[in-house]
């Protein structure tokens, strides 16, 4: 009799923890900054956001040199000048740091519009290859490693409607 009990509670133990370690679902971990760092498309949308950041530095570059070109050069003739020709040299000079301003405005929004029309594609390609790899190897969330990371994949059980319910909404 003793003997049956221990096969019964046995039984049970064997039951109750193979359902449990069933009911778990399965987590994975990736770290998606030092993924995309490692793909070939983002290397190369890297050089290309190089060059144009080289291109853009170089035309700003060329407009700073010309506005301390011609500072230098009516600073120099400003003994010879009249006040309202120096006033209006002055505004001058004003208006190209404006435009110089401005001008590095507009290529710093270029930039951020190329990287991200850039950068998009390639973040999709790696989304879409997680989550083939997660469902191909039953992982019900894939979180991203980083600090500060959140879930990739979650194709577990949405509690939120079981919880509005709960709480009467």
């Amino acid at each position: 009799m003793k003997q049956v009990k221990q096969i019964v509670v046995a039984l049970l133990l064997f039951v109750a923890t193979t359902s449990f370690v069933n009911a778990q679902s399965k987590v994975a971990h990736i770290d998606v900054t030092q993924l995309l760092a490692a793909m070939p498309e983002m290397k190369a949308a890297e050089a290309e956001l190089k060059k144009l950041q080289e291109t853009y530095n170089a035309d700003i570059q060329a407009s700073m040199t010309e506005l301390r070109n011609k500072f230098t050069q009516y600073q120099n003739e400003a003994a010879s000048k009249s006040k309202e020709e120096n006033d209006k040299r002055a505004i001058e000079l004003q208006g190209y740091e404006k435009n110089i301003g401005e001008a590095q405005q507009a290529a710093q929004q270029e930039f951020q519009k190329k990287q991200a029309e850039l950068f998009a594609p390639i973040s999709e390609k790696a989304k879409a290859a997680i989550e083939q790899v997660a469902a191909a190897q039953g992982f019900d969330y894939v979180i991203d490693a980083q600090a500060g990371g959140g879930l990739i994949v979650a194709k577990g059980k949405d509690l939120l409607p079981d919880v509005k319910k709960q709480l009467g909404f």
